[in-house]
């Protein structure tokens, strides 16, 4: 199994300017260069200072010039918000400018505020089928001399220029949880990312069951990868990952906020749930993190890890975006190179 770092710029207040924020990404992908991790995936998102990603080519263009070895992702590209022709030619020139080192994750987004922002008509469903029409389209426009009459878009024939580097092309990457989105992944020669976000093991294996069920329902077309994305933190006590496992429920009930989509929203920041409102949130707490995410010292990290390896995933992502300081993320991350990776090297 290998491991990937998952990161971008995020932030529950502004005690940290936006400029500092970027250093410490860059500074935390440079780590997991130099540690031997295999990639770094980095997230889209709009007019939201909880993640500040509003285009991952950017930040991997720029993370190109800084590392040396690892691959460089988008987890993900919000497939509603671009157009075949553009996603094709600007993937394709991430990739020439990378030599060849990008993978394109795409999904179909999550936040209702964003798609508010961008098409008041647009809801999960039509994401959906947007991305279900956008994927295949790409594929066809890095061959060149495609035609394309869809539902959503239609364009006489055209040729994505350039093209990407990577022969056939860069690796497509679909976040999957319901099986129709697995066995469209399967069917389009996609590989799969899962998140079980907040769920325990239980869905991790619901995930993998699905993803197999997906390709024996495509025995024809070549087994993909899977790759796994949870929130890690690697202890150096008890009570260190006592704290860990509160900081991550501080951060779960703003990601709530923000997907429920109902608080008042100043500044690109949502107003923070209370105290009152954290210890009673019937869907995450402390205690529930430190048995679900995947949080504890060393050997406990291991433990979970080896699990995930024999249940059949390729990829681990190290999910390190929580509300921690930098200083407690680049610890954890260090931590996570030098006591977990090892276990698994042959």
């Amino acid at each position: 199994m290998k491991f990937s770092l998952f990161a971008h710029m995020e932030r529950l207040t502004t005690d940290e300017s936006q400029e500092q924020l970027y250093e410490e990404f860059i500074k935390l992908c440079v780590i997991a260069d130099k540690g031997g991790m295999h990639a770094i995936w980095t997230g889209e998102h709009h007019a939201m200072n909880f993640t500040i990603a509003p285009n991952p080519f950017l930040n991997l263009v720029d993370l190109a010039r800084r590392t040396q070895n690892v691959r460089l992702g988008t987890a993900t590209i919000i497939a509603p918000f671009w157009h075949p022709i553009k996603l094709a030619g600007e993937a394709a020139m991430s990739d020439l400018i990378m030599d060849g080192r990008l993978d394109l994750g795409i999904a179909r987004g999550a936040y209702t505020y964003e798609y508010e922002r961008f098409d008041p008509e647009l809801d999960a469903w039509q994401a959906g089928q947007k991305m279900r029409e956008l994927v295949p389209a790409v594929q066809k426009l890095w061959e060149g001399d495609y035609t394309h009459e869809g539902e959503f878009w239609q364009f006489p024939k055209t040729t994505s220029s350039p093209k990407p580097k990577q022969n056939p092309h860069p690796p497509i990457w679909i976040a999957a949880r319901d099986p129709s989105s697995h066995e469209f992944a399967i069917s389009n020669g996609c590989n799969v990312q899962v998140t079980p976000l907040w769920n325990d093991d239980n869905e991790v294996v619901d995930l993998m069951a699905k993803f197999n069920a997906a390709c024996d329902k495509n025995a024809h077309m070549p087994r993909p990868k899977i790759m796994l994305l949870r929130h890690t933190y690697v202890a150096d006590s008890e009570e260190d990952a006592q704290l860990g496992a509160d900081q991550m429920n501080r951060f779960y009930n703003f990601f709530g906020a923000w997907f429920m989509n109902k608080k008042p929203i100043s500044q690109g920041l949502i107003e923070a749930p209370t105290e009152e409102e954290i210890a009673n949130n019937p869907m995450f707490s402390a205690a529930s993190h430190r048995k679900s995410s995947v949080i504890g010292e060393a050997q406990e990290v291991i433990g979970r890890l080896k699990a995930y390896e024999a249940l059949g995933y390729d990829e681990y992502a190290f999910w390190i975006d929580s509300g921690m300081t930098f200083e407690r993320k680049k610890a954890s991350l260090e931590r996570f190179i030098k006591d977990v990776m090892p276990s698994f090297n042959s």
